[in-house]
């Protein structure tokens, strides 16, 4: 069986997949519809849908979105896009039940987007890149991975493992 591959030769998983991303069996049906291999957004587009994933409870989803921005974005808000991506792939942990790996995942992105602020200041300010948050995105992401690293999941909030990137107003 010959694998699905992009222009670039590049495989693409084309696997049907559940809504927090886990590949279905053959015959489960058609799955969640997919993030295109190829997406490219400005990032103010790719902030605010990745932003309407994560509030929707769908970090899998989010984190396909901001990965396509890590790849296809400048290479000056390559630690942004990529400790977002990583955030979500932890938030995605978190959903499908594993506090380890989403403790580890929220902590490296974390670490990642703290390293692109520390970077030069840029026009529209380094604490909100298109809007989003990252002081008030960060604190929360701190506190959930220490609260799961602490007690575990059974105690957390579902909306707590639906935080926004977007301030309201902005």
């Amino acid at each position: 069986m010959t694998r699905d591959r992009d222009a670039a030769g590049r495989p693409r998983n084309a696997r049907p997949r559940d809504g927090l991303g886990r590949p279905l069996e053959a015959g489960q049906g058609a799955g969640e519809e997919r993030i295109p291999d190829d997406l490219v957004l400005a990032g103010p587009d790719a902030a605010a849908l990745a932003d309407q994933l994560l509030r929707a409870g769908r970090p899998f989803h989010a984190h396909e979105v901001l990965e396509a921005s890590w790849k296809s974005g400048p290479a000056a808000e390559r630690e942004l896009w990529q400790g977002l991506a990583q955030i979500a792939v932890g938030l995605t942990h978190a959903h499908r039940g594993n506090a380890r790996g989403a403790v580890a995942l929220l902590g490296r992105g974390a670490q990642r987007v703290r390293a692109y602020q520390a970077q030069a200041v840029r026009p529209g300010g380094r604490d909100h890149p298109y809007g989003i948050d990252l002081a008030a995105f960060l604190a929360a992401t701190d506190a959930l991975a220490v609260r799961i690293q602490a007690h575990g999941l059974a105690g957390i909030p579902a909306a707590d493992l639906r935080p926004g990137l977007i301030t309201a107003g902005r």
